[in-house]
């Protein structure tokens, strides 16, 4: 059962990524294909300028969730490498409780909006908007779903003590293995 789910879920993220790549594509080949047609043919197709902005909207909600998966997103740690392994658990857990409160406002606030995004059309494409922002739909309710599942990790003890520090840059890794090692040799 528990492969069964792991498999549900990482399809779910590659999912997430396919179409994190399909509207870079679309931003690319809207844009690109407009300005060459201002340049060279003095015209230009009157989509090319709302479905990238759409194909955008899509990607900063859809990159959130990715970010949030894979620990990328950006963050300020100088305080919690500081604090011994209790101090970094009760950060991370308020750190993700106000994470939880603020999708569950994301997605409520969706929700409240929805009737109006549904009759509301966009000027060019005559697309419903709740098709382009019902996107934070997935977002919310997806990162509320992650938040919960680490607050649940850190309640049975499943937190492993690097995954307490939230914030992973390029090189870091190297740094923070040395750090631990001399609180070892400290005795913390």
């Amino acid at each position: 059962m528990r492969a069964f789910l792991d498999a549900g879920v990482g399809g779910f993220y590659r999912a997430i990524e396919v179409i994190l790549v399909l509207c870079m594509a679309t931003m690319l080949v809207m844009v690109f294909g407009n300005v060459v047609l201002r340049l060279f043919f003095n015209t230009g197709i009157d989509i090319s300028e709302e479905l990238p902005r759409f194909a955008f909207v899509w990607m900063t909600f859809l990159g959130g969730i990715i970010g949030l998966h894979r620990r990328s997103h950006l963050g300020v740690d100088i305080v919690v490498q500081a604090l011994p392994v209790l101090g970094r658990k009760v950060c991370w857990a308020i750190s993700q409780v106000v994470m939880l409160v603020c999708a569950v406002f994301i997605f409520y606030g969706t929700w409240l909006q929805h009737d109006i995004l549904k009759i509301t059309e966009s000027p060019v494409a005559q697309i419903s908007m709740l098709w382009v922002y019902g996107v934070s739909y997935v977002t919310g309710a997806a990162i509320a779903l992650i938040c919960l599942s680490n607050l649940v990790r850190l309640a049975m003890g499943d937190i492993a003590d690097e995954e307490l520090i939230d914030v992973h840059e390029e090189g870091l890794d190297e740094g923070l293995q040395a750090a631990r090692a001399a609180d070892e040799q400290k005795g913390r």
